[in-house]
């Protein structure tokens, strides 16, 4: 007969349960994809977690606080909805909301004291270095946010579209001062500068024709030229 399958680290029940997320969202994903990551039977997953909520929880926990995700009591048990939300919008919180960039709008003035093309460039640095620092629990987020509107409304609705309220609002200004040039749609303007700091520092891992590009070439490309582009 053979024996029992020792127990898994819990985190290595974690990280299976991030990547069947992240790949096939919350309402796709069930437990039997989460064992087959495993390499267990279905039941067996419920030694770790009591449902898919639960691994769901166990799977954000992970990315957010890898310590507090390992000392959780098995089999882990989901709190409500609302509660796994507030977790992440503490992290977001925690860390000046996406890199400080709201920050740094919200605070910049009217006119610029230096340089419109070196501030733009900060901006921009910011926003690339937190998503490129944070690219798996930020697929995450959106990836289950398509599935779970609690979720949705904080992701999309208040983080997703206050920043772009914010950088549309920072590049009026700049332009209506005379220090940036005009563009022919500011909210596009605002799209196009956030869609391609994302594609750069994190979808671009999943495109096999540019693993030969650099983190560091990518990062100091994409600040540059964002920030030429709207130069005078």
């Amino acid at each position: 007969m053979r024996g029992r399958l020792p127990a898994r680290p819990l985190a290595e029940v974690a990280d299976a349960a991030v990547r069947v997320f992240i790949t096939k969202g919350f309402r796709s994903a069930g437990i039997s994809d989460v064992a087959g990551e495993l390499g267990l039977s279905h039941g067996a997953v419920y030694t770790y977690a009591d449902s898919k909520q639960a691994l769901l929880y166990l799977a954000l926990l992970r990315v957010l606080d890898p310590e507090a995700a390992a000392e959780l009591a098995t089999p882990v048990v989901a709190p409500p909805m609302e509660r796994i939300v507030e977790a992440v919008k503490t992290w977001t919180a925690a860390r000046g909301g996406l890199g400080g960039v709201d920050a740094l709008l919200a605070k910049a003035p009217a006119e610029s004291a230096g340089p419109a093309r070196d501030e733009l460039a900060q901006v921009v640095d910011g926003l690339y270095g937190f998503i490129e620092d944070n690219s798996v629990p930020l697929k995450l987020f959106a990836r289950c946010a398509e599935d779970l509107p609690e979720l949705a409304a904080w992701y999309y609705v208040q983080t997703r579209r206050g920043l772009l309220e914010a950088l549309g609002g920072y590049l009026r200004a700049r332009i209506d001062a005379g220090v940036l040039r005009p563009v022919p749609d500011v909210p596009v303007a605002a799209r196009f500068i956030v869609e391609t700091i994302a594609w750069f520092a994190m979808h671009r891992h999943g495109d096999p024709d540019s693993a030969m590009l650099g983190d560091a070439d990518c990062r100091r490309s994409v600040r540059d030229l964002v920030a030429a582009s709207f130069a005078l």
